[in-house]
């Protein structure tokens, strides 16, 4: 069974090819190695500490920032082709160079919010301009050319909106050099904005987290544990593939790093049962984008919507659930009915791991989650709730000697998670540059003006044009930044119709994080592809089908926000606190997509016991569709045709049972 897997080094070449913050430099000079690590472990420390002891907010950001992109330029190459065996001299001076840029501004600080009152120098706007142009290289090295040029497209606008050719929606007063980089660097409204404070306030933490689980052996339990409840199942590696993937997805939000270290043991396996190439990268892809949906961590998402909305993280988790359940579900269903269609069995049993057997050598490693979803539903700061789950981590994986934790781990832990950190704190970065011209030029609002013009006044147009917005702007992008660009540009459109600013965050969440499974930029399918030799936008398309709820359940909870467990009657659209939903309408809501959804997967792969024909899957689809409309006539017509095709399909396939056995 593990002899398909692929190797470290396979898993390596795949994921530079198909993810652009794997490609790193291997220095054969073991003092360099070594200083990069302690560096590492000392940014790792740094955030330790500052969880307690917090600096003021721009230097924290600062310094966040500063350690982070000099240690990008110690460990990426400036391109593929690289010598990637040493250090050039130009990325050590680089190194410095980042490492000044916080430097100035802790020496400056005092000046900078008294006497100059945030009015920016000459001194000032020049390391405001080397500061930016490092976090652009920085950004452009770790996750490609997309979102540097994203971020240089809006830079570029304050320096010409005042220029009458414009549209006048979009003109603005003339701005000056002091005007757009005193905002990108002297406040924290540019690269040290919002996203920058969740990035060293948590998002780092549970990363590290993240690393801890990871050196514990969390991943081996998930794969294990997902073997031994539906490895022996009809299709069974492929639902294996959903779970262990959705479980890691959300721990660690890194789709395509989740794609090729799942993959590399799932697609082999799903390969060998019968599945095509093209339909097992795609299942590992579309399980792992899910992740990020899946509380109780959603990728650190969730954390990052507590600090933007406003709402307790409890409340967000609890809304999280149901939609992220239905989605999984979903993808199960058509795995399901693609191994009944085509009769691809599970693994023997005898061939896999006891749940008993992996839960007595593995299972205390779900302590610490439990004891970290315990921590913030007593609502213990977010930070503080991290730190204690990581010392937590190290205590219970000393439980069992095959978990043990030892020192020469836990600095690998250490290393290990403050390098993982590098892409989503530089993106963060970068996205704090479009934050800033938002914020300067009001440009948000024209994108926000724009989609509702489009809209004409109604929710659906508005919903889908925010829907192509949202999936545009995350094109390419690690989730984290997508669901920050998005939630900045995009939701605000959302606010004419009085959706609550939990349901609008929500909605642009899950169409910034699909974006990862669209063609023509779905990376995690080309990595599934790239695993399974099947072809890339075959993958892609064939993840989009089924991704296919995942595209339909946030217009469900619009709709009907009683799939979020949230009462949202009579609540002010910035409503930071929701009643619980009444039980009946959670049920109903649930019952109703459920169904929907598996006569929706049912349709799409074209079985249920037996084939459909055309008109079958049709009709079929029509009302799982029918089900989705949060209309009580709606609902019922899609109940009855639901359950009258399925009625239908299991008489055909008694009938041809029969047919089969007298034969």
């Amino acid at each position: 069974m593990h002899a398909e897997s692929l190797t470290e080094e396979q898993q390596s070449e795949l994921l530079e090819k198909f993810d652009a913050e794997s490609k790193v430099r291997k220095p054969r000079n073991k003092k360099i190695v070594l200083f990069v690590s302690v560096v590492a472990i000392f940014y790792s420390l740094f955030h330790l500490y500052i969880t307690f002891y917090p600096m003021p907010a721009l230097q924290q950001r600062a310094v966040h920032v500063a350690i982070g992109i000099a240690l990008i330029f110690l460990i990426y190459p400036t391109h593929g082709k690289q010598d990637r065996s040493k250090i050039a001299i130009y990325d050590w001076l680089l190194f410095v160079l980042a490492l000044w840029t916080a430097g100035y501004l802790i020496w400056e600080y005092s000046a900078i919010v008294t006497s100059r009152g945030g009015i920016p120098n000459t001194a000032d706007i020049v390391m405001a301009i080397l500061a930016v142009v490092l976090i652009l290289e920085a950004a452009r090295r770790v996750t490609g050319w997309i979102l540097p040029l994203l971020a240089l497209l809006f830079l570029s606008y304050p320096f010409f909106s005042h220029m009458d050719w414009l549209p006048v929606k979009m003109m603005t007063r003339q701005y000056d050099f002091g005007d757009i980089f005193g905002q990108m660097y002297l406040k924290t409204e540019g690269l040290y904005s919002t996203a920058i404070g969740a990035s060293v306030s948590f998002i780092f933490l549970f990363i590290l987290f993240g690393a801890f689980l990871a050196k514990s052996g969390m991943g081996q339990f998930f794969n294990d544990l997902a073997l031994a409840l539906a490895g022996h199942k009809q299709g069974g590696p492929a639902k294996v593939a959903v779970i262990s993937s959705g479980f890691m997805g959300s721990i660690n939000g890194a789709a395509v790093a989740n794609v090729v270290g799942t993959g590399a043991f799932t697609i082999p396996m799903m390969k060998r049962v019968g599945y095509s190439k093209n339909f097992a990268g795609a299942v590992e892809a579309s399980a792992s984008v899910g992740g990020q949906i899946l509380p109780p961590i959603m990728g650190a998402s969730a954390f990052i919507m507590a600090e933007t909305t406003g709402v307790k993280y409890g409340t967000i988790a609890l809304a999280a659930l149901i939609p992220a359940v239905l989605y999984f579900l979903a993808v199960i269903m058509q795995v399901h009915f693609r191994a009944g269609k085509e009769n691809l069995k599970g693994i023997p049993k005898p061939d896999l791991p006891r749940v008993k057997e992996v839960m007595k050598e593995r299972g205390h490693l779900l302590l610490p989650i439990l004891f970290l979803v315990y921590l913030l539903y007593r609502n213990v700061p977010i930070g503080h709730a991290a730190f204690y789950t990581i010392i937590a981590t190290v205590i219970v994986a000393a439980f069992r000697k095959t978990t043990r934790m030892s020192f020469k781990d836990i600095l690998g832990a250490l290393d290990s998670g403050a390098r993982q950190s590098l892409s989503v704190m530089v993106a963060c970065a970068v996205v704090g540059i479009i934050i800033g011209v938002v914020s300067l030029t009001s440009f948000g609002n024209v994108m926000t003006t724009s989609i509702a013009s489009l809209g004409a006044g109604s929710l659906f147009l508005t919903l889908f044009f925010t829907m192509l917005a949202s999936m545009i702007l995350g094109m390419g992008l690690p989730s984290i930044p997508a669901y920050i660009i998005t939630a900045t540009m995009a939701a605000p459109a959302l606010a004419a119709f009085d959706i609550p600013i939990l349901v609008a965050h929500m909605f642009v969440f899950y169409f910034g994080i699909f974006a990862n499974i669209t063609p023509p930029v779905a990376l995690a399918a080309f990595a599934g592809a790239g695993i399974s030799g099947g072809d890339p936008m075959k993958t892609g398309f064939t993840a989009l089908k089924l991704s296919a709820a995942g595209f339909l359940i946030p217009y469900m909870f619009v709709y009907n926000p009683a799939m979020l467990m949230l009462d949202t009657t009579n609540v002010a659209m910035n409503a930071r606190e929701f009643p619980v939903a009444a039980t009946l309408d959670i049920a109903l809501i649930t019952i109703t997509a459920v169904v929907g959804i598996i006569g929706l997967s049912a349709a799409i792969e074209g079985y249920f016991k037996t084939n459909l024909n055309l008109v079958g899957r049709i009709v079929l689809a029509a009302g799982a569709l029918l089900l989705i409309i949060p209309e009580t006539i709606t609902d019922v017509i899609g109940i009855i045709t639901v359950g009258i095709m399925f009625f239908l399909n299991s008489i055909k396939s008694k009938r041809a049972d029969l047919i089969e056995a007298n034969r």
